[in-house]
């Protein structure tokens, strides 16, 4: 089985995500800027992450995802995550924007699903406690645990 997690980090929170999960699921970690397309050919599962920006995941993740043909994702299993913050803890006004743009998560679900993938999880999110982190406590260890395979 080959599984791949494919990750962008702006300030290292994500990163630390995704090799927890790839160490997890017996999976090469690659960050989204240095993956080559062909390298999605043969593999059991995908999982990508990305930080929340804006509500989307970055631009490095966006251009992952425009630069797969759809026939490589073809029924193929995916999962997705991003790094968030927890909205309990922010301002009113941070909280209606999140209300009205959302997490990037189930924005790179859809994508995938459109491109011919399966999802094999819903998308998750895992709580960082400022815009630089740290991640909040416990996350790396529910981040091993998320996928069960």
């Amino acid at each position: 089985m080959s599984n791949l997690v494919v990750y962008d980090s702006q300030y290292g929170n994500t990163k630390k995500v995704a090799r927890a999960i790839g160490k997890s699921i017996s999976a090469r970690v690659v960050k989204a800027a240095d993956i080559n397309i062909s390298e999605l050919e043969n593999i059991d599962i995908l999982v990508v992450g990305s930080p929340t920006q804006g509500g989307r995941p970055t631009p490095a993740i966006q251009k992952f995802f425009n630069n797969i043909p759809v026939k490589v994702l073809a029924g193929l299993r995916v999962a997705v995550f991003d790094t968030r913050f927890l909205e309990k803890d922010l301002n009113f006004a941070l909280k209606l924007l999140v209300k009205t743009i959302g997490y990037a998560a189930p924005k790179m679900a859809k994508k995938l699903i459109k491109k011919g993938g399966k999802l094999i999880a819903p998308p998750e999110g895992f709580i960082v406690k400022d815009k630089e982190g740290p991640l909040a406590p416990g996350e790396l260890k529910r981040a091993s645990k998320w996928l069960k395979l």
